[in-house]
């Protein structure tokens, strides 16, 4: 069985599948195969919807001649870095560290005992711009693997002694306060591109734990730039070639700073944070545009992302086929006016291509233009815009579509159930919660099992057999919590406090510190640990949000201390680095403003169940039912007065009086300048 990939569950290794190169996924008989023929081992890692990774396998592991030099030299190791992210996490660590960059596809040359001794990301079949061929690094990394072994072993031996020595500081001693929130305010507003939207240069990357951050920090204080920031950030990218006009959902990142050209791929965990964050928006603000976003981002992640067992797969491919046959990044998405007129005819083409800003020398490549808002219309505009984005929708749906990558990621379902959970409750979609809670279900079934420890991934209803990671357990941890605040049913908060339960006994280090990995997980060269949020919450940040929140709603000192012993590293980081921890921060608000405890004794979906789950107090968590506390521990001894709902809501060991009133209520979890 020369390529063993054949039985993997991955889509990404299955692409591999049938590859000349002799691949074996990452496992310790691939290890011991290099160590019997005393040969290096070649570790290629990347992920299914990566342009780049399709590119260099075209190029190199599906062309005979290369794949039979590998074959001879190196024992072939392809790893998913969604399937794998601790060993991706590794081995990226070092390559950084290395080159001082990184990124997929990540090719690293590491000895029998998994040490790297030389690494670097796309190599080119021919040498260009600087870079060698593939072809030259294999023929270099064989003659130094032969020729100076002793140097090889020196190499290796001393990165390995580089990444152990790396202690994580845990960012002193104390909790982040008003003065680490307030620094980290004020760096945010330095990066903030206030022409259009976002922080920083190109590529911009949807910065959606950072809007998260900024709405929590405007509602606990009032700081009307906070709000200004994520408002105008939010209309730039939803205005933008990186999100879809006509079928909805966020393409990857924009690869310039004004949001024209996106990378096309569709992640899953965008659009699940992207989602929440634009209805948080709307929860702020009311905003109508924010309120359609939030709806369209959900129904794409329904319509194109959902499987058959009710998962949520992973990503939709950036490439597909154009019109001649080849696939090509955004095939599927992008215009020229000769399109527009063939499905609209010349009148309405004309409309369309100044709505949307198609031109006649394209916006991205081969005169093909990406479709954004171009300007903002009447409301006749409107109505004639939504016309022509049906049709010219109908027509894509004939056009070959991207891949999708079916696997189920336990961390990114755990992110779209709470998205698609308050999503649901805000605007009156119960079919959005119904949604969840299948995909909720899967997650229990499929990847919790018998004994509650995640499995990573699973593909048709079977575990890809790869132990969760510490934002497995925090994503759906919060997916759990999120959906038991809008059912009212507490079996989720049961679930979500044996995820915690794991994290605290196997996640946990000494003085609150974090690891990506579970204390009885396969031993790599480094225990991974990395706190800083970047495309997700990091497990780090994610779990403290999690255990910030189960604490609230059952009042374990346990969970508590723990939580506040994780979020250290937010007052190191916050004020330094805000953009890379942002996730963090708005857990760290949450903790300055309680975060507050709502019960609702009365019916789930009720006016005041409803008027709680729109509270914007940073972190609230709500509990509702009428069942005397035997769901949750915040409704015990707090009935119904005078036979009517009511709330109760509690913060720092202090309640207000009970409410029956929706306006009071929603005054009461406004934000903590009213809540005072």
């Amino acid at each position: 069985m020369p390529n063993r990939l054949a039985d993997e569950t991955s889509p990404y290794l299955l692409q591999h599948a049938d590859n000349p190169v002799h691949w074996w996924p990452w496992a310790k008989e691939a290890f011991d195969e290099a160590r019997g023929r005393g040969v290096p081992v070649l570790l290629s890692v990347g992920y299914s919807s990566c342009h780049w990774c399709h590119v260099m396998a075209q190029e190199s592991f599906e062309d005979d001649d290369t794949a039979a030099y590998m074959n001879e030299h190196f024992v072939c190791v392809k790893v998913d870095r969604e399937e794998r992210p601790d060993v991706d996490a590794v081995y990226m660590e070092a390559v950084q560290a290395a080159t001082g960059q990184g990124g997929w596809p990540m090719t690293v040359f590491l000895t029998a005992d998994a040490e790297p001794f030389y690494f670097g990301t796309y190599f080119p079949p021919e040498a260009r711009h600087g870079m060698p061929s593939f072809r030259q690094v294999l023929e270099g990394v064989a003659a130094a693997w032969t020729d100076r072994p002793d140097e090889v072993a020196e190499v290796a031996a001393g990165i390995v002694h580089d990444l152990t020595q790396r202690s994580l500081a845990r960012g002193g001693e104390g909790l982040p306060g008003e003065a680490e929130l307030a620094q980290a305010l004020l760096g945010l507003t330095r990066e903030y591109d206030d022409k259009r939207g976002g922080f920083g240069g190109a590529p911009k990357f949807p910065p959606s734990m950072t809007i998260e951050f900024l709405l929590r920090h405007h509602a606990r204080t009032g700081a009307q730039g906070a709000l200004q920031m994520a408002a105008d950030t939010c209309d730039a990218m939803a205005r933008g070639g990186m999100y879809d006009q006509l079928g909805g959902g966020f393409a990857r990142y924009s690869v310039d700073r004004e949001w024209v050209v996106p990378h096309f791929e569709k992640m899953l965990y965008d659009n699940a944070l992207l989602c929440r964050v634009y209805a948080h928006l709307w929860r702020s603000t009311g905003s109508e545009p924010a309120r359609r976003v939030a709806l369209e981002t959900a129904d794409f992640m329904v319509r194109e992302l959902r499987t058959a067992e009710g998962g949520f797969a992973s990503a939709l491919d950036a490439d597909s086929e154009d019109g001649d046959g080849r696939h090509v990044e955004g095939a599927y998405y992008v215009w020229t006016p000769e399109q527009l007129r063939e499905v609209l005819g010349d009148r309405d083409a004309a409309f369309a291509a100044e709505y949307f800003g198609v031109t006649e020398e394209g916006t991205f490549e081969e005169g093909a233009s990406v479709l954004r808002l171009a300007r903002t219309g009447t409301a006749a505009d409107a109505e004639r815009a939504a016309d022509v984005r049906a049709r010219l929708l109908a027509a894509r749906e004939l056009r070959p579509r991207p891949g999708r990558d079916d696997k189920v990621v336990a961390a990114w379902n755990g992110l779209a159930v709470a998205a698609l959970a308050e999503t649901g409750a805000y605007f009156d979609r119960p079919d959005l919660i119904e949604r969840a809670t299948e995909a909720a279900d899967l997650l229990v079934r499929v990847h919790m099992g018998d004994v509650a420890r995640l499995a990573r991934t699973s593909k048709d209803g079977r575990t890809g057999g790869h132990a969760g990671v510490l934002e497995d357990y925090g994503d759906v941890a919060e997916g759990f919590l999120t959906l038991a605040a809008v059912t009212g049913e507490g079996v989720w908060l049961e679930f979500a406090g044996f995820l915690l339960d794991i994290v605290l006994q196997h996640f946990t280090g000494e003085g609150g510190q974090l690891y990506d990995t579970a204390d009885d997980a396969e031993q790599l060269i480094r225990r991974p640990q990395d706190p800083t949020d970047s495309a997700t919450p990091a497990g780090w940040t994610a779990a403290a949000g999690a255990l910030l929140s189960y604490a609230a709603y059952t009042g374990s000192e346990a969970h508590r201390a723990a939580a506040e012993g994780a979020l250290g590293v937010v007052k190191a980081l916050g004020p330094r680095v805000p953009r890379f921890i942002g996730w963090g921060l708005a857990v760290a608000e949450a903790l300055l403003d309680g975060p507050r405890e709502v019960a609702v004794a009365g019916p789930v979906g009720g006016e005041l169940h409803r008027t709680a789950l729109l509270g914007r107090a940073p972190g609230a968590v709500v509990a509702a039912g009428e069942t005397a506390g035997t769901e949750f521990p915040l409704l015990a001894d707090r009935p119904m007065l005078g036979g009517a709902p009511t709330a109760y809501v509690c913060r720092h060991f202090v309640c207000d009086a009970p409410t029956t009133d929706p306006q009071e209520l929603a005054r009461s979890l406004g934000s903590g300048l009213s809540g005072d």
